[in-house]
């Protein structure tokens, strides 16, 4: 989206395949993360506390989708020279939680011990 914005910031016009891709990409992204979470939610849990850990794995989600609404809110339909940038930034912050995702998941596995 950041490569379109910048196409619009500079007076082109733009596919709404730009729109549909990212729609893909986010149900893909979905289709796959939901039921592995839920998984290791429910493996990882105690079995008296499963059913809670779930509640939280979809109470995360709706805060994941609370925030992602804020950082949307502060976009400006007015100001098109800015959304490359911004889009941009949401770029460098999702490539930083994936590196912090990947140093922890060593010691997370080792935590796990044998569950598959």
């Amino acid at each position: 989206m950041a490569a379109a914005a910048k196409l619009v910031a500079g007076g082109s016009k733009v596919l709404p395949t730009w729109l549909i891709a990212t729609y893909l990409l986010h149900t893909l992204g979905e289709i796959c993360l939901s039921p592995v979470g839920l998984s290791y939610s429910t493996k990882l849990a105690p079995k008296r506390l499963a059913g809670q850990i779930m509640g939280m794995w979809f109470l995360s989600l709706s805060l994941g989708n609370l925030v992602a609404g804020l950082i949307a809110g502060q976009f400006d339909a007015k100001n098109l020279a800015a959304m490359p940038g911004q889009y941009m930034e949401l770029v460098y912050c999702m490539v930083g939680l994936g590196a912090v995702l990947l140093i922890i998941s060593r010691p997370v596995k080792r935590l796990m011990g044998n569950i598959e």
